[in-house]
């Protein structure tokens, strides 16, 4: 069977059992703080699980992607030197939510492995947790396993969703490859060897786990398994290596082609063939490559695979290329990875481009550091250094330092990288205790989509600094939770509602509003009186605060669509805040936009807006919607019913819980006021709206008559006046500068004299005033040719800080090095500095040792020589 029929054999196994299929959720947890990727197939139904989600089926089976590369879970160090690690993989799984429980879980396991797949029964071996009498029941007297092929566990055979929440024990199903493998069964000494491997887990959640470690009994017991997909089809297609079966070797041929190599076993081949299916799907669920979080495992994993190729002698970029490939692998399965092909090589073919640059940078600095080196071994600091700010892979710098008959300090360079892992731990986000977030029963009715006040709403709930209470006081902070609300909770890129709440003894001035699970939390404060639990209030929202909001929310709308008019289908919603000040928009695109894009896209929008249609909103199912091509958002989490937002007829369909305008033309105007990067191939616009657009606009019109009299000019002859006076300014500038360099080069003339001769080696060590630090350069340059043979070294004070450079003719500098003189200096100084055997620069804050400092230089020369 190929892996495409084995996913589908699955997933039509579990539809026959009264399974809903559901599809593949995104790579990128929706509104889950404790991870950075999905790693499970149990992810997306994690609030099913907790019971903070209502789904309209009580079973489901999915084809889950997964990526382990970053967090607690990450496996990238061990991708390509193993059968069976990878940083993407496809977990098969089935789940019950209070449904079924273990008898029928291990029932559809076995089944499934043995019928449908038709493995020998006498090849799979079955664990237990020790403690879990019910299910070696279950396994020994219904199913009727092997004793001799049935192990009972530890803690390998408990599992937790985290360090709290649900847990329980699981199960677990091995294949066993044969005695020509070595390796032991589960829980032998040898069970670390290939020939038992696990195909199927099988959690039974029934425990909840609070903080401090107690387990209580879970009122409805749940099941979670998994299967990954890879290594079942090794297992049916009779390898033993996952980069055997039939996806990996296409893909691997692919990538030998690219490279230009025939050893398709080569592990660098592995290593590409595994991250092209990571980083593509990553690029579809939206992650771009970037210095932080999921964008910086992507550009982590980007650039290994392009190392990798590299080494395998590819000239170029070539990771790109693999895309094509991959897409005929899985674009099937996943319709979205062949709708964003173009997208998905495009960022890898920019990412590429800028790590061929980020090399060329490392190299140079890689090479000064050879240069200035003491010894033959390279600091485990400068390695690190290489590594961690400029992107410089281990691997490579060790290369170099081979070519250079040197080492490189490797228990110096992981002590750093322990170090970079603590602080990362240390400022980590994923941790957190489900039981410590407030949780209410029941849940707010929303109202505000039809009115922005209420006379009947019921306080349920009170809290003060997190702690649930009967009542809050004038002058105390805290949350109030309704039965019913207009008040608008903050998601969706909308912020919150302010108003206030008003019961019969007391006000609460309500500064915002947000969500938790299904409730409304009303933040603010009581200003008079008391409010009690199980009072009545009237509840009134700001009303002119909600309909600016409403504007700009609206406005962004046809900003997005009006976006991909311009810019492309590329264009999608990275984030977005829509306040009653002005409206923010973070969207994928590679470059600036040019003025000329940003006036069309202004135009559009206006136009919509003239055009004064009406805003319309229908509630239907989440599949329908997506049929009618209503756009989703990246990273928002969307129930069965869903809200769908038109805008313009057909002219901007989108899934929007907020609030929004009645028709375009409420929002009367819409400029653009600012457009720039905020990470690497996302892109934000600011924009106003409204009144706010006609304050702008005034503003910025009175600001140009104000430069049109500074100018002595008019509004029509504004430009040109400026144009003038900045080319003149330009002049001047150089003109300067030229006269700077002059002086610098008379006051180091002048010094000349003052050289003195140390073993026959001309000396020079000065400090000039008045002197610019970017002119030291120069001057160093004139000196030596100058003194035709000899050391140079110069200093220069400016905004209290010293400039330090110095320079040694070449015949000169196998036996004085200008870096190790600055380094000397530097350190003298309070401060560093480094550079190339002829020339090196620093600087210091010591103003009292640069005297001393400079004296020192002919010593220093003098015990160099």
């Amino acid at each position: 069977m190929t892996s495409a029929e084995i996913r589908q054999a699955f997933l039509d196994y579990f539809k026959q059992q009264g399974h809903e299929v559901v599809a593949s959720s995104s790579l990128i947890p929706a509104n889950d703080p404790t991870l950075m990727f999905t790693n499970a197939g149990m992810v997306q139904f994690k609030d099913v699980f907790l019971g903070s989600d209502k789904r309209n089926y009580t079973r489901a089976t999915t084809s889950q992607r997964c990526v382990r590369a970053g967090g607690k879970h990450n496996d990238l160090e061990n991708v390509g030197y193993t059968a069976r690690h990878h940083t993407f993989f496809e977990m098969l799984g089935n789940f019950s939510f209070g449904d079924y429980f273990k008898q029928d879980a291990i029932r559809f396991a076995w089944t499934f492995l043995t019928e449908v797949m038709g493995l020998p029964k006498e090849r799979l071996w079955v664990t237990v947790h020790h403690s879990d009498a019910e299910a070696e029941k279950i396994w020994k007297e219904e199913i009727g396993v092997d004793p001799e092929r049935f192990s009972k566990l530890d803690e390998d055979n408990f599992w937790s969703m985290g360090d709290t929440g649900p847990c329980g024990p699981c199960t677990e199903i091995f294949f066993d490859h044969g005695p020509e493998v070595w390796g032991g069964p589960p829980g032998s000494p040898e069970e670390d060897g290939d020939r038992y491997i696990e195909i199927w887990n099988v959690v039974f959640m029934q425990y909840n786990r609070s903080a401090d470690g107690e387990m209580t009994p879970l009122p409805k017991p749940s099941v979670d398994t998994g299967m990954g997909l890879e290594r079942i089809a090794a297992v049916m297609q009779n390898v033993h290596s996952n980069y055997e079966i039939d996806m990996f070797q296409n893909l691997l041929k692919a990538t030998a082609d690219a490279v230009g190599t025939d050893d398709l076993d080569n592990k660098s081949l592995r290593v590409i063939a595994d991250h092209i299916r990571s980083c593509a799907f990553l690029i579809v669920d939206g992650v771009l490559p970037s210095n932080e979080g999921a964008g910086y495992v992507l550009r982590r994993i980007i650039r290994r695979a392009v190392r990798h190729g590299n080494k395998l002698g590819a000239t170029g970029a070539f990771f790109n290329t693999l895309v094509a490939a991959l897409v005929k692998e899985m674009g099937e399965a996943y319709p979205e990875l062949t709708e964003k092909q173009a997208q998905v090589e495009r960022v890898l073919l920019k990412e590429e481009e800028q790590f061929a640059k980020t090399l060329d940078h490392g190299m140079r600095l890689l090479q000064e550091a050879i240069d200035g080196l003491e010894g033959s071994v390279i600091p485990g600091e400068t390695v690190f250094k290489l590594y961690d700010t400029y992107g410089f892979p281990f691997d490579l710098t060790a290369d170099v330092a081979r070519e250079h008959e040197l080492s490189v300090d490797e228990a110096g360079f992981e002590r750093e990288m322990d170090a970079q892992r603590e602080r990362a731990r240390a400022a980590g986000k994923f941790s957190v205790d489900y039981n410590d977030a407030i949780r209410v029963d029941g849940e707010t009715q929303f109202t505000g989509y039809e009115t922005l006040a209420g006379d009947s709403a019921k306080i349920v709930a009170l809290f003060k600094a997190g702690e649930s209470v009967e009542q809050l006081n004038a002058g105390e902070t805290g949350l109030i939770v309704l039965d019913e609300t207009p008040f608008y909770a903050e998601s969706g890129g909308q912020v919150g509602d302010t108003g206030t709440l008003q019961a019969s003894s007391g006000l609460f001035a309500v500064n915002n509003c947000t969500k938790e699970g299904k409730n409304n939390l009303h933040h603010g404060s009581v200003s008079e009186g008391v409010v009690k639990l199980g009072d009545t209030v009237s509840a009134q929202v700001d009303a002119e605060r909600r309909q600016a909001i409403a504007l700009n929310h609206s406005a962004t709308h046809l900003l997005h669509e009006a976006l991909r008019i311009v810019l492309g289908e590329h264009v999608q919603q990275k984030g977005s805040l829509n306040d009653d000040q002005r409206l923010r928009f973070d969207f994928s695109h590679f470059e600036a936009m040019t003025a000329e894009q940003i006036a069309e896209v202004e135009t559009i929008v206006n136009d919509q807006i003239r055009a004064n249609s009406a805003v319309e909103t229908e509630i239907m199912e989440l599949e329908a919607a997506k049929a009618k091509g209503a756009a989703a958002l990246f990273g928002e989490k969307y129930e069965e019913q869903v809200r769908v937002l038109s805008m313009g007829g057909d002219f901007s369909v989108e899934l929007c819980g907020g609030t929004h305008a009645a028709r375009t033309g409420d929002i009367g105007l819409l400029k653009i006021v600012s457009e720039g990067g905020v990470a690497a191939g996302v892109r934000r616009i600011e924009a106003v709206t409204g009144a706010g657009a006609l304050a702008w606009l005034n503003e910025t019109d009175s600001a140009l008559g104000q430069v049109s009299a500074l100018v002595k000019g008019s509004r029509d002859t504004v430009v040109e006046k400026v144009k003038g006076l900045s080319d003149r300014n330009r002049q001047l500038e150089k003109e300067l500068e030229q006269l700077k360099a002059k002086l610098a080069a008379a006051a180091g003339s002048d010094l000349i004299s003052s050289a003195v001769e140390v073993k026959g080696i001309k000396v020079l060590a000065a400090k000039l005033d008045g002197v610019e630090p970017k002119a030291l350069r120069d001057t160093v340059d004139q000196m030596k040719n100058k003194l035709g043979s000899g050391v140079v070294v110069l200093a220069t004070v400016a905004d209290d800080k010293i400039a330090l450079a110095a320079g040694v003719t070449k015949e000169l500098t196998g036996q004085v090095r200008a870096g190790d003189l600055i380094k000397d200096l530097t350190a003298r100084l309070g401060g560093k500095g480094g550079g190339r055997p002829d020339f090196a620069q620093g600087g210091g804050t010591d103003m009292a040792a640069l005297p001393a400092a400079l004296d020192a230089v002919a010593g220093l020369v003098d015990s160099a020589l």
